[in-house]
């Protein structure tokens, strides 16, 4: 009997230790699976994260291509339309030179010079290189107008006609400089002369072929507006130029633009000059100080 009742108890004990054995090893696997659960779950967010991160880079870097190829489409667009070259003026009836040639009657680039819209209604149906003209670009910059220019340089003389002139107005006539400024030499105001020139140093850098092929058709001519006897031209104070390439004239008011033209449009902009393609009449080879930048010079008292 004695051995018999112990068998109970040790019985209870030994499925208590198995019990005990059982649970410890379950829960040993338990905490194994839920480590390695987590594991896991962490690797995956992991990889989702740095997936997000990958397709936010690639939609942001689709987008700039987008832009870009939009950029392309419409320096493309304007390049199609590039002005064609000036004829060459024509020789005189019966007229030699001293080596017996032809000889050819000078043209004065003042003469050739469009002039800024400040008279006509715009063009009712714009061509699509005007539109791309006024929509991307002169942002935040204005076209100044005679009321401005008087406003704050004064009149540059007293009377004006449709002919270059010499400016009489002492104050600002001290402030204009003679310079060659890369590969052309023009008479400007000289604070329009250290931002000529920073353009054209940027353009040097950036695209030295270009930079080689500019000239001006002018700078500095007191007048009136072509065909006005009340409009002056933003030339007779010296904060205009035109500009040319291989020594072509860009087309006036033919929808067209030179292509490098499109490249300093982009430069001049950023120097707070108004870039004339986006006149009523297109005028791509004209650039002139913005209002903002001549008010900001006169603050600084530099006019």
């Amino acid at each position: 009997m004695a051995r018999g009742t112990l068998i109970g108890p040790v019985i209870v004990a030994i499925g208590t230790v198995v019990a005990a054995i059982a649970f410890a090893v379950v829960t040993v696997l338990i905490d194994t699976a839920d480590s390695a659960a987590e594991l896991r779950l962490q690797r995956l967010e992991d990889r989702a994260k740095a997936l997000e991160t990958a397709l936010a880079e690639e939609t942001a870097r689709a987008e700039g291509q987008a832009q870009d190829l939009q950029r392309l489409r419409e320096d493309l667009s304007l390049l199609a339309n590039r002005a064609p070259a000036l004829p060459s003026p024509e020789p005189p009836p019966g007229g030699t030179d001293a080596g017996g040639a032809e000889a050819l009657t000078p043209v004065d680039p003042s003469a050739l010079l469009p002039d800024e819209d400040f008279e006509n209604p715009a063009t009712e149906d714009l061509t699509e290189q005007m539109k791309l003209a006024k929509t991307r670009f002169n942002k935040d910059i204005t076209q100044p107008r005679n009321r401005t220019m008087l406003e704050l340089l004064g009149n540059p003389r007293d009377s004006y006609s449709q002919d270059c002139q010499g400016m009489t107005n002492a104050q600002l006539k001290a402030l204009l400089e003679q310079r060659s400024v890369g590969p052309i030499t023009v008479t400007m105001l000289k604070p329009a002369l250290d931002s000529l020139q920073r353009v054209l140093d940027r353009l040097k850098a950036s695209d030295p072929d270009i930079y080689a092929k500019v000239g001006t058709a002018g700078a500095l001519c007191v007048r009136n507006i072509r065909g006005s006897t009340t409009s002056i031209s933003n030339h007779s104070w010296g904060t205009a130029i035109d500009l040319t390439l291989e020594g072509q004239l860009d087309g006036f008011a033919d929808g067209g633009t030179q292509f490098g033209l499109l490249i300093l449009a982009e430069y001049f902009n950023d120097e707070g000059w108004f870039w004339g393609a986006a006149y009523n009449r297109e005028d791509s080879m004209h650039f002139e100080v913005g209002e903002e930048t001549l008010r900001a010079w006169k603050a600084e008292g530099r006019l």
